[in-house]
């Protein structure tokens, strides 16, 4: 076989492991060999082969039924690159935070739920809220994971929400889309009503500010 064929079956490989990960990422009961060999369109050997290698990296394992899951070393490269998506929203969220006088954040999805992974609070404001890194909260609740779900359904327009979080509180958030395996959104959360259509805009700004950076 000569080097340009090996390249080419390494690629092959490597693509199949990689959609194999997306797909029992994507089952939340998990997958069996068959399920995944009929969706790969390959057959059940080759799937052995890629859930040995992911298997020994720990990117997947098999639950007490055999079902195909997520491994704890997918977790860990997940941590590892939450700094970096932070850090590459920062400059997109100061600039939502003192437009808006509100507090902005950058919310990813993690284990079903939504996690803020970066808060920033404007500079002038006498009082804003206290949004804490980390905070969870389940994506049916409050303007950053509504617009996470509105993405999932590609809608793109903000989403506003009032005391469903915090009693008091108003939210208005935009789903971050087109970076390649990021579930996001981009919003602002303020004890007083925000003016959606003016803030909305803002917000829908930041996240393809965000999009820009990121993707």
């Amino acid at each position: 076989m000569d080097t340009a064929a090996r390249t080419g079956e390494t690629a092959q490989t490597l693509d199949r492991g990689l959609r194999l990960l997306h797909l029992v990422a994507d089952a939340p009961g998990g997958l069996t060999v068959t399920e995944a060999a009929n969706r790969l369109g390959v057959g059940r050997a080759a799937v052995y082969r890629l859930v040995g290698a992911l298997t020994d990296h720990g990117m997947l394992r098999r639950d007490g039924t055999g079902r195909l899951r997520l491994g704890a070393g997918v977790l860990h490269l997940a941590r590892r690159a939450q700094p970096l998506l932070a850090e590459g929203a920062l400059p997109a969220l100061r600039r939502l935070a003192e437009q808006a006088g509100a507090t902005a954040h950058l919310t990813v999805v993690e284990g079903g739920e939504g996690v803020a992974l970066a808060v920033v609070e404007p500079s002038w404001t006498s009082f804003h809220v206290a949004y804490r890194t980390g905070s969870r909260h389940p994506l049916e609740r409050g303007a950053a994971g509504r617009a996470i779900l509105a993405g999932r359904a590609g809608v793109a327009g903000p989403v506003s929400t009032r005391g469903e979080l915090q009693s008091g509180a108003y939210g208005v958030a935009a789903p971050v889309l087109g970076v390649p395996g990021l579930e996001a959104s981009v919003g602002v959360v303020s004890l007083a009503p925000l003016d959606v259509e003016v803030v909305g805009a803002q917000v829908a700004a930041a996240a393809a500010a965000i999009t820009t950076a990121l993707a």
